[in-house]
């Protein structure tokens, strides 16, 4: 990859949830670690009245919150505040934008932007940069979902931003990509050649990816309300796990190889009709039980009113081309749910005929767990002989073998997803970012599913917290003989 690094790097919404517990520690982890580039200056802004020493202090207390002990380093600390400044701008007054503008000073040694902000704003944040230089030459900006509500919406927050960045300016951020284990589903699937002969349909039975969460609303209320969990976590992470397990090889590791190829999968995906979306889908949405030994209030208890939002949603999805025809991608995700755990499991079809038939041998297909969260893993199902001297017949059993990414890289730092992603837009490249073709095909999707769900009028169905949701999100799977990967 060839670098590409710029002199200065702008933090809108720097003083916001997300800045406090994933930017600004992470970008003290690469400065800390030498990463990023000498001089590289960092310039936050928010409404918030902060002037330089007031946004060190608060970057100092984040770090002090949310930085790992083994991390914290006072003179490592000190001189990454030495790069931090400020400069208080509200996105809706373009008056706010000239001081911005003459903090930041002089851009031609290139500047990164990080809107981290309602994409209401969006249209007067570009047209406030623009007004006052800050969008010429070869400055990037990154983007930070939500993007857009369904295709409509994310097609007029495109093309604002298109309007004044071209697409190899915009960064658009699923920090799922950052993760390790995510992309370690290329260098699995890639890097390896004994897993390409059987990655198709002749060789798996089926694609299972779950995305579950113990939490309820917690201060995402005014958000989720209006977004759901098929916007919240299908039309962004769980479609492109499904693109990367699903995609052809790339012919090189680069933004546009990679990208090329997922795109492909997002066009090939059937589009779930309103004839099919009551077979294909489920939704829910969860009242009160116990999760974690916990009583928790239900979903509509926590809102403060009735509320038809699923918080579960189950799809059989399908991605029609040669690879993958007749094998169904089953995703599940929803909120209050019995785990939490990201994990895609792959179950590869029975072997053709059992010689142990008859002689006590069950053999089980082979399956290849990846888990991304809370523990990170990849881990294969093989059949193996129990030890004896097989009086009664041979007796088979399921084992795990299992690489423990922890301890097979033991000697390496663990980065978190945002180090890579903030280090990649400061470096220009966009590998691991979203591109425009990727977003649109997946509302187009996305849209179609809602769009079935209101012509058969589908309302969610109810679990209780703690459980792995609706009792149909079982049926889904074990009316095609398939149960979902639950241990």
């Amino acid at each position: 990859m060839q670098r590409n690094p710029v002199s200065k790097l702008l933090l809108f919404g720097a003083t916001g949830d997300l800045s406090q517990r994933m930017l600004l520690p992470s970008l003290y982890a690469l400065h800390a670690d030498k990463l990023l580039p000498d001089g590289l200056t960092i310039t936050g802004s928010a409404r918030s009245d902060y002037d330089d020493a007031g946004f060190r202090d608060f970057a100092k207390q984040a770090l002090d919150k949310f930085l790992p002990d083994d991390r914290k380093d006072e003179s490592a600390v000190g001189s990454f505040l030495e790069r931090l400044q400020f400069q208080p701008c509200d996105l809706s007054d373009s008056n706010s934008f000239q001081p911005l503008a003459d903090k930041i000073g002089d851009i031609s040694g290139g500047l990164a932007i990080y809107l981290s902000t309602a994409p209401s704003l969006f249209e007067s944040a570009v047209e406030g940069l623009e007004k006052v230089g800050l969008t010429a030459g070869t400055v990037r900006i990154a983007l930070e979902k939500p993007l857009g509500y369904d295709l409509a919406s994310s097609i007029e927050i495109n093309d604002t931003v298109a309007r004044v960045f071209p697409e190899d300016r915009i960064f658009r951020i699923d920090h799922y990509l950052g993760k390790e284990t995510v992309q370690n589903i290329l260098a699995l699937r890639f890097g390896n050649s004994f897993f390409e002969p059987v990655w198709n349909s002749s060789g798996i039975d089926n694609v299972q990816i779950t995305i579950g969460e113990t939490v309820g609303l917690e201060d995402r209320a005014g958000y989720y309300e209006g977004a759901g969990a098929l916007r919240d976590m299908v039309a962004n992470h769980m479609l492109q796990l499904v693109a990367l397990i699903a995609m052809e090889p790339p012919a090189r590791y680069d933004g546009t190889a990679i990208r090329d190829e997922k795109a492909k999968v997002f066009r090939s995906l059937r589009k779930i009709t309103p004839d099919k979306v009551a077979q294909d889908t489920v939704t829910g949405q969860y009242e009160e039980g116990a999760v974690g030994g916990k009583v928790v209030k239900g979903y509509d208890e926590e809102l403060g009113k009735d509320s038809d939002t699923e918080t579960f949603v189950a799809i059989k999805a399908h991605v029609d081309n040669w690879r993958w025809q007749g094998v169904p991608f089953y995703l599940r995700t929803g909120k209050r749910m019995a785990k939490r755990r990201s994990e895609i499991a792959i179950q590869f079809k029975p072997v053709p005929h059992s010689m142990f038939s008859g002689r006590g041998g069950i053999l089980q297909p082979n399956m290849l767990i990846i888990r991304l969260q809370p523990e990170e893993y990849i881990q294969m199902l093989v059949m193996a002989k129990e030890p004896g001297l097989d009086r009664e017949g041979v007796k088979l059993r399921e084992v795990p073998l299992t690489l423990n990414i922890d301890a097979a890289f033991a000697g390496s730092r663990r980065r978190i997803a945002y180090e890579r992603l903030m280090l990649d837009l400061i470096d220009g490249d966009q590998t691991l970012f979203v591109r425009r073709d990727e977003v649109e095909a997946q509302w187009q999707w996305i849209d179609a599913i809602r769009e079935g769900w209101t012509a058969n009028g589908t309302k969610p169905k109810h679990y209780p917290a703690g459980s792995w949701g609706p009792s149909a999100a079982i049926a889904l799977t074990e009316r095609d003989g398939v149960t979902w990967q639950d241990d």
